[in-house]
């Protein structure tokens, strides 16, 4: 019976290859491994992470580094000496340098600009000077384009010819002589034609297209509801610029969710890793939403100040004003968090504010009657047990309680609902109705609330 030896792991190869310190067993070993387990080599051994991209052919280098975290991509760059990171620059889409590029101080960003090819730096410098988080900043110029007048062989040749530098092949553009876009084309409906067949006898002019100053998340939403691998990127004339794909997309969804989530938790978005921003920096995200939540938090204040006369008559009262508050602003919360997620989604748009109103007061009624339900039973259950907290007039105080929670979960399932349609109206992001904030409205409003219904149900009685 003969024994397999185990293979060391990739982790254990790459320490024993470092101890040797032969770099072109490096380089070979690096060079016929998956990028995605390069980039957790990188990971696992940060102080060899530039010798790991400097050790790889460019084009493998580049394929790691736009994958990597913006602060394992500043300390490589910060390492590497000048002709590497030239080399790494030129090589990296345009895109990709681009997203990198805008992340860095002004100064680096002169700096390395420098460094690029005349053809690279004129790419780069305008994509930069689009608008930040605009399609602009996302697109790549490297596409392949055919005119309306070419044969289906001609396209083959074009392809062969610039198709290795290309984004990707999968979409072929179809332009005029002045370069506006006509139509996009699969390229298995180029496959599937005859070769002497012209394009413009293949084509169906339903082209969708975004405009270069497009927001990024307009563009995500684009794509999602057209199902494509890429959109052509066009001026104000209808000329064609570039190309956007998926993958950026992805990165795109995945930074609109984190800052959404951010911005849903009661803070400022981050824009970088957490553990790598600056604590003076992360301080100043989060000191600003405190500071108004706490402004907001003294209106309760205020509000208990002038039912201090019926909390001095009902003492009673004061027991479920934080039952009260709590219920509201959690109902706020959950309807906000719904609803900003939903447009963030696509699911909802400002149009659909009536239809959203109309099922937020049925779901506020239902919530509302079933907490309603509970506190009156809970009042009823506790005064069976202990009638003197409550006194004779425990029915009173029940229903009170009860309604009451009916009107504060409809109020906060109202406010945390319409409020991210507000702000959308208004041109504001939908995330900053944060829970916190929606939570701190309906707990001034919902005070309101309860010291009515208590006025209501125990005047002569209690007040």
């Amino acid at each position: 019976m003969s024994l397999e030896l185990e293979q060391p792991g990739i982790n254990e190869q790459f320490e024993m290859l470092i101890a040797k310190e032969d770099k072109l067993e490096i380089r070979e070993f690096l060079d016929h491994q998956n990028i995605s387990d390069v980039a957790e080599l990188i990971n696992d051994f940060p102080d060899y992470e530039a010798q790991i991209i400097a050790n790889m052919a460019i084009h493998r280098a580049a394929s790691v580094f736009k994958i990597l975290d913006i602060a394992q991509q500043k300390d490589i760059v910060k390492e590497l000496p000048s002709s590497k990171t030239a080399e790494l620059l030129n090589e990296l889409p345009a895109d990709d340098r681009t997203d990198f590029l805008e992340e860095l101080p002004k100064a680096a960003i002169r700096d390395l600009i420098k460094l690029l090819d005349p053809e690279e730096r004129k790419i780069t410098l305008a994509m930069l000077g689009y608008p930040e988080d605009s399609v602009g900043r996302l697109m790549t110029p490297d596409y392949v384009y055919v005119y309306a007048d070419n044969k289906v062989s001609e396209v083959f040749s074009t392809i062969r010819k610039f198709g290795k530098n290309s984004e990707t092949i999968d979409v072929i553009y179809v332009i005029d002589e002045s370069g506006a876009l006509i139509d996009d084309i699969r390229i298995r409906d180029v496959i599937l034609a005859a070769p002497d067949k012209r394009l413009d006898e293949i084509i169906d002019g339903r082209v969708v297209s975004l405009n270069v100053n497009d927001d990024q998340e307009h563009a995500n939403q684009v794509f999602k509801m057209n199902n494509r691998v890429a959109l052509p990127v066009v001026d104000d004339h209808n000329i064609l610029l570039g190309i956007v794909t998926i993958d950026d997309m992805l990165w795109v969804a995945n930074e609109e969710f984190s800052e959404d989530m951010q911005k849903i938790g009661g803070t400022e978005a981050l824009n970088e890793p957490y553990l790598d921003i600056p604590l003076f920096k992360l301080f100043r995200k989060r000191v600003g939403w405190l500071i108004v939540l706490f402004l907001g938090e003294m209106l309760t204040a205020t509000a208990m100040g002038y039912f201090e006369d019926e909390i001095a008559k009902a003492v009673v009262l004061a027991l479920f004003v934080p039952l009260i508050i709590s219920s509201g602003g959690n109902s706020g919360s959950q309807a906000s968090t719904l609803i900003i997620q939903a447009m963030a989604v696509g699911e909802i748009t400002i149009s659909d504010w009536w239809r959203v109103l109309r099922r937020e007061i049925l779901s506020g009624l239902l919530l509302g009657s079933v907490l309603g339900i509970i506190g009156f039973v809970r009042v009823s259950v506790w005064h069976s047990f202990f009638p003197e907290i409550y006194g004779e007039h425990w029915m009173m105080i029940a229903f009170t309680v009860g309604f009451s929670l009916i009107g504060v979960v409809l109020w906060g399932t109202l406010s945390g609902s319409m409020l991210p349609i507000f702000l959308k109206k208004l041109g504001a992001d939908p995330a900053v109705s944060s829970a916190p904030f929606v939570a701190t409205l309906v707990d001034v409003t919902g005070l309101i609330i309860y010291f009515s219904f208590a006025y209501f149900f125990l005047q002569g009685l209690l007040l």
